[in-house]
């Protein structure tokens, strides 16, 4: 039998005639060309219809994205429509960056040495702000070895090679989902893992027991951060903005990039000892900074990592959770619920990642 159906594919609605086929047993029924143009589902929109929804959906809110393919594409989209194609292919893209061998094989063409990042977001969701934790696994070749001098003005080549996922989930879940991923990209073989993080515990401590396979794994506490908390320390003891804190901080910073976590720390140390009958709030600016250099004490080795071209800092995931997370899961500050937050975030990694012509890919053929 034949029946006419309207479909709408990345050149607007189109009308077909094809030809639908029942079983006189069991009543069920079939209609190939659907299967065949891809669109089986209620949309009725074809494989690349959805492509040009998603990456709409994905880069501005709903509304936003309905009136700007109606703009450039001339495409009629409602915005429920639009919600509920970036929910089907945000859970399309999440099995398949966990199953596709693509990801596993873009980390094994690059160059260079494996690297991870973690950090966080608040997201507003119908339970309240909740933080939405992002991961990424990257390889990234070497820079120009830099002296502790030079820190601040060096440029590191970009990642050859990044694979992103993001879940609002309790510390272990999310850090049994990197000792998956790790195996997944086949970078539990690398010989030599740098772990950077902002000094948050649960990130080390997860890391701790998910990496624990490999052979070397390099610690490294985001050299912002530690000067945030060196500043602090200095604004307590001299006050905010004058010239004692700033030139305080400074040095010290200067002896820790020279002197590295531990040798810096007994310093420090040397010089609370010397204020030993200070319990004001200088003494206690010292024995807070102490305390976080601490227990981070061997995260600190930034001499060592500028002469071998590597990484000091956690930049590449604090861009990612502002402009591949926030900039698209805060617009308009909606409501969303944890389910379809994480599918968003997960055609919003799959991006990130560069995979998103390859997911695409997978699913025309």
């Amino acid at each position: 039998m034949r029946a006419v159906k309207t479909v709408l594919s990345s050149l607007g609605h189109v009308t077909v005639g094809r030809r639908y086929y029942a079983c006189r047993a069991c009543r069920a029924k079939a209609v190939p060309w659907d299967v065949w143009a891809g669109v089986p589902d209620g949309h009725r929109l074809t494989t690349q219809a959805r492509r040009v929804v998603a990456v709409a959906g994905s880069s501005w809110s709903f509304d936003q994205a309905s009136a700007r393919l109606a703009e450039l594409c001339h495409l009629t989209v409602s915005n429920d429509v639009i919600r509920a194609v970036c929910d089907e292919e945000g859970e399309a893209a999440r099995r398949w960056m966990s199953e596709s061998p693509e990801p596993a094989a873009a980390m094994a063409r690059a160059g260079g040495d494996a690297e991870f990042y973690t950090d966080g977001v608040k997201v507003n969701t119908t339970g309240g702000w909740r933080e939405m934790r992002l991961s990424v696994f990257a390889k990234r070749e070497a820079g120009t070895p830099a002296t502790p001098g030079q820190w601040k003005d060096r440029v590191l080549p970009e990642p050859a090679a990044r694979v992103a996922s993001c879940a609002i989930a309790p510390s272990h879940c999310v850090g049994s989902s990197w000792r998956r991923m790790l195996v997944r990209l086949g970078l539990d073989k690398a010989p030599r893992l740098s772990v950077l993080g902002d000094g948050a515990k649960w990130i080390w401590d997860e890391a701790a027991k998910r990496f624990k396979c490999l052979a070397d794994v390099d610690w490294c506490v985001d050299v912002f951060h530690v000067s945030e908390h060196l500043h602090a320390c200095a604004a307590r003891m001299f006050g905010t903005g004058t010239p004692g804190a700033g030139l305080w901080a400074a040095t010290r910073i200067e002896r820790l990039m020279e002197l590295q976590g531990p040798a810096f720390i007994e310093q420090l140390q040397a010089e609370r000892a010397a204020a030993a009958g200070d319990d004001g709030e200088r003494g206690k600016a010292l024995d807070e900074l102490l305390g976080y250099l601490s227990a981070n004490r061997d995260s600190l080795w930034y001499r060592a990592r500028l002469a071998e071209g590597k990484p000091i800092g956690t930049g590449l995931i604090e861009g990612a959770c502002k402009n591949t997370i926030g900039a698209r899961l805060k617009i308009n500050n909606p409501r969303w619920r944890v389910r379809r937050a994480e599918r968003m975030g997960a055609l919003r990694c799959l991006q990130y990642s560069d995979l998103w012509h390859a997911y695409w890919a997978s699913k025309a053929g």
